[in-house]
């Protein structure tokens, strides 16, 4: 058969595959909808400031994927090659995406477009297609599932290999199960994801403690600059973020590096309709950033981003440079959970504090907020509520799962999902911070996920009206409480049961003193209008490298009448979650991944949970227990039994041990009677 000798006879083989498979609903790149066009030319403007080389002359040219489908929930883009070997072009398993390679190879241009639209944040997800060949009995197709803007973050779906799954939206909703990412890979992302912001946050605090910026100021600078990046919606019209280019180190007032930066800020919170006093509030710490004439001053560049600026420039700048690229253009490769600036904050932290334990301010994993969501099983409908809201952990969990389940239940991109996931943003999440710091960077984290900042105060919330809870009437309550506060916090969760709705439910963690003794005023009132349901021992280094303290999560529902000791609680040990935490970070050493899933279904079904035996003995992992109305008898190892009896396993091991020893000695006189013989 006679080889193609020109890009359009792919082109023209890929319509006759629509024409087999009977899609008509295809367009070519001449026929984009101008928002799609528009979500892929942003994100071509952004990505091209990291991928241009030297020569680079295409400046003005607009890229667009050959083909594309627009007719189900999330954008399919096809890039087609002329040649076999035009497939892909990468390095070890990964797809290159310097500009060379985006445009002579099919697959590395699809998840370039793909990525391209993502990062414009007006879709979350695409498909990207790579189509290469040199006739039609020679051509190779690789589909790959993209969920984020920069780094590897797709997925070749192997096992589809043609455009069939194109066919009609009950195919391509069968394609997209095996497609969208597992559990287990979005535990791995999380784990993934967290792990590599830690990194440039050590980076980033090294970078600022060079050009001394104080540890306080840190956190609030990448929060500030963050938002400086975010692009600015007026009307129709969109105006693009500040990048490192705007930033020319000028010499004059509200010229200056840090102006520019303290004005976009102030700018992008008004179009938000930030009300005024949290605005003002937002902005008092912000201004941190132009404070100081000398850190808008040219100066050598630091060796952190030496090959990232081209010449020397302002300490402002050099910051917001390496804040750009390496987390503003990667938040949309992040797993949702990741709290990015209570991960910031931990990091700068544990240099200006120690270990934190002198404010008593511990954020939580955001592996451990996900799973904490998921105990509680918050929905697209739940009214969540966190009174000790820090830098936002827990609600940008449930702000994401909510969103999961709305997009499950509605469609994604319908005009029901989407107005849902605006309520929920608006109306069903509620902070209160007591922190100024915190509060900042909680208002920040969740502008960051497309706002939800809307129900987030500062100030007391024991001294808020309490007209504030009765009309938001929480069903689901989730709190890691200042253990610096009496009872080791624990009036937190008795003030806040209070303000829940009949039913409602509340999963704490907290230091097992609280619940062994220490807060045993607050336990017994929380009993008396409350059921506790369940206790998981959580690991003893679980804030590891921060304070080492030993913590267990209680999960109380609220009855409004006492609690009934006749009923059993579940007491879980959760102390091997198949992680080990050290001061360089976390480590896999246990199936974690399954672990975390698996604790849902024994929370669940305790005895009866459907888990692996290699993994769980259950039999010591839950005790089912009634408890006292003493206050002081909430935590696992209280009611742990300690198995005495010998096994049939332990005897034979003892006999074994006898054996040998006896073997041992017999050979041992052996030797000395020949060795007195010589």
């Amino acid at each position: 058969m006679k080889n193609w000798s020109l890009e359009d006879n792919v082109n023209d083989w890929v319509k006759s595959e629509f024409a087999r498979i009977k899609q008509t609903k295809y367009t070519v790149e001449s026929a984009m909808s101008d928002y799609l066009k528009n979500a892929i030319q942003q994100g071509v403007l952004i990505k091209r400031i990291e991928l241009e080389e030297a020569g680079e002359t295409e400046k003005g040219k607009s890229w667009k994927p050959d083909f594309h489908l627009e007719t189900f929930d999330i954008p399919v883009l096809i890039e087609n090659k002329l040649g076999a070997s035009k497939l892909s072009s990468t390095n070890g398993d990964k797809i290159k995406n310097d500009i060379k390679s985006v445009k002579n190879f099919a697959v590395n241009g699809a998840i370039h477009y793909a990525q391209c639209a993502i990062m414009s944040k007006k879709y979350k997800e695409a498909i990207a297609i790579g189509i290469s060949g040199d006739n039609p009995n020679n051509v190779t197709i690789q589909v790959y599932y993209v969920f984020g803007a920069t780094d590897e973050t797709y997925k070749l779906v192997e096992t589809y290999t043609t455009l069939d799954f194109l066919e009609s939206k009950k195919s391509f909703a069968e394609f997209y199960k095996v497609a969208n990412l597992t559990e287990d890979e979005k535990h791995k992302i999380l784990i993934d994801s967290q792990a590599k912001l830690q990194e440039h946050a050590k980076k980033l605090n090294k970078l600022m403690n060079n050009h001394a910026i104080t540890a306080p100021q840190r956190v609030l600078y990448i929060s500030g600059m963050l938002l400086a990046m975010q692009e600015i919606k007026i009307n129709e019209d969109v105006e693009k973020g500040l990048v490192p280019e705007d930033l020319k180190g000028i010499n004059l007032d509200n010229k200056r590096d840090g102006d520019i930066i303290v004005t976009q800020i102030e700018n992008y919170l008004k179009l938000k309709e930030i009300p005024q006093d949290k605005l003002h509030l937002m902005m008092s710490s912000f201004k941190e950033i132009n404070k100081d004439n000398d850190r808008d001053t040219k100066t050598d560049l630091d060796a952190i981003v030496g090959d990232l600026l081209p010449e020397v420039s302002s300490v402002n700048k050099q910051i917001f440079t390496y804040v750009h690229k390496y987390i503003f253009q990667s938040i949309d490769a992040m797993s949702g959970h990741i709290d990015i600036m209570g991960e910031m904050y931990s990091e700068f932290l544990k240099y200006a504090l120690g270990d934190g334990k002198e404010i008593g301010i511990v954020l939580t994993p955001p592996y451990v907020t996900k799973m904490m969501t998921q105990i509680l099983e918050v929905d697209e409908n739940s009214k969540v509520m966190d009174l000790a809201t820090g830098s936002a952990g827990f609600l940008i969990s449930s702000m994401e799962l909510m969103i999961d389940c709305a997009e499950q239940k509605y469609g994604k991109n319908t005009t029901k999902a989407i107005e849902k996931i605006k309520e929920i943003k608006k109306n069903q999440l509620l902070g209160v911070e007591l922190n100024a710091e915190m509060f900042t960077l909680a208002s920040t984290n969740m502008i960051l996920r497309g706002d939800g900042s809307s129900n987030i105060r500062k100030g007391s919330s024991f001294n808020e009206p309490l007209k504030l809870y009765q009309e938001f009437q929480a069903d689901k309550l989730l709190l890691n409480p200042p253990f610096s506060f009496k009872e080791n916090g624990m009036p937190f969760i008795l003030f806040g049961l209070a303000q829940m709705q009949i039913g409602g439910k509340a999963a704490i963690i907290i230091q097992d003193s609280a619940g062994n003794g220490r807060g045993v005023a607050s336990c017994k009132a929380i009993l008396a209008q409350n059921q506790l349901v369940a206790s998981i021992k959580m690991p003893i280094d679980l804030f590891q490298p921060m304070a080492g303290v030993q913590t267990s999560i209680y999960v109380i529902e609220h009855t409004g009448k006492p609690h009934d000791y006749k009923k059993q609680v579940k007491f879980i040990d959760f102390r091997n979650d198949g992680y080990k935490r050290t001061k360089r970070g976390i480590i896999e050493l246990d199936n974690p991944v399954q672990r975390y899933n698996d604790i849902i279904e024994i929370y669940k079904n305790g005895l009866t949970a459907n888990v692996s035996d290699t993994l769980w003995n259950l039999k010591q992992t839950v005790e089912m227990s009634v408890i006292t109305n003493s206050g002081n008898d909430w935590n696992y190892d209280q009611y742990q039994k300690i198995d005495t009896k010998p096994t049939l396993q332990d005897f034979k091991k003892t006999v074994g041990d006898y054996l040998a020893w006896e073997v041992s000695k017999i050979l041992k006189q052996q030797n000395q009677n020949e060795t007195l013989g010589k």
